[in-house]
């Protein structure tokens, strides 16, 4: 489960019934969990709507070779809630 900051947008996506693709430690020992989402995040409307705490910031790579994504980081638990940046439904 993710960090208290990103939890409920993480359980508002699994109630919501989006495809959860990934799960783990993708990178380095810099980042504990990061959970990836078959979903398109309106980063935007949902920092309206949740409010993150100051240490939740939004995140993208635009790197093809490595994976395209946006979502959020925690920099504070280093866990991170990402979607895709195209090609799947939009939520926010």
């Amino acid at each position: 489960m993710l960090c208290h900051h990103l939890r409920p947008l993480e359980q508002e996506l699994l109630a919501a019934g989006v495809r959860e693709t990934y799960r783990g430690t993708p990178w380095s020992q810099n980042c504990r969990e990061w959970v990836y989402f078959d979903v398109v995040l309106d980063t935007a409307s949902l920092v309206a709507r949740l409010q993150f705490e100051p240490c939740v910031e939004v995140s993208e790579n635009l790197d093809a070779k490595s994976g395209t994504e946006r979502g959020f980081y925690c920099r504070q638990c280093q866990d991170a809630l990402m979607g895709l940046l195209q090609g799947a439904r939009r939520y926010g």
